[in-house]
């Protein structure tokens, strides 16, 4: 399977926003303020994996200073898991990042979402807290210095 790799510095196009955002349905049961969460968002990136044209996965995040970006929301469609496109996505970024100044990049998940969890210990975050929210849910708490 060949993807194309897409980097949008802002919310992308209608067309590409309304795959990303019943993809996010699809994996995560819901979307509904996900954009008016991006627009809120400083410096917003985007990276998307196409296969066809299709949306098949992205990863949003945005900065939170001048050298700590947030990885915020990512997932990668059902069908094409296992082919390395959340990897892909992942070192996209991390490139983007590095060469935009940033020296840290942050990401929070839960340990529902494993392969996501094993995936960042594998490329280089270390686990620095853990929390549990105001819904009950227990969220870990990782960053990776961009730099090493």
């Amino acid at each position: 399977m060949e993807a194309k790799y897409v980097i949008f510095e802002s919310i992308p196009e209608k067309v590409i926003l309304d795959e990303i955002l019943d993809l996010h349905n699809r994996i995560f049961g819901e979307s509904d303020d996900v954009v008016k969460k991006m627009k809120g968002k400083s410096r917003l990136l985007v990276n998307v994996a196409l296969n066809n044209s299709q949306v098949i996965g992205y990863k949003v995040g945005y900065e939170l200073d001048k050298r700590k970006f947030y990885s915020w929301l990512g997932g990668v469609d059902t069908r094409f898991r296992g082919h390395g496109v959340a990897s892909k996505l992942m070192e996209q970024q991390h490139q983007y990042l590095r060469e935009n100044g940033y020296r840290i990049v942050q990401t929070k998940t839960m340990n529902k979402w494993r392969s996501m969890l094993i995936l960042n210990i594998k490329s280089g975050f270390d686990i620095i807290e853990t929390y549990t929210n105001k819904k009950g849910l227990h969220k870990i708490i990782l960053e990776k210095n961009l730099l090493s």
